[in-house]
């Protein structure tokens, strides 16, 4: 998975932390949950604020 994986990433996300709000997280803690997840493999300077609005909606999205 890389950054532009957006939707995937989501999905992820929800999977691995099902008891969390995406709506209170900073974008700090998703940047490093999403580096943390283990099928993703890109470089950490190609994210940046925009690219942790569209994951955090697309959890929003997912969880809704």
């Amino acid at each position: 998975m890389k950054w532009t994986d957006i939707n995937d990433i989501a999905i992820e996300l929800s999977d691995t932390h099902p008891d969390q709000d995406p709506l209170k997280l900073n974008f700090v803690d998703l940047r490093n949950w999403v580096m943390a997840l283990p099928d993703f493999k890109d470089d950490p300077k190609h994210c940046g604020e925009k690219i942790l609005e569209a994951i955090q909606q697309a959890w929003i999205d997912e969880v809704s």
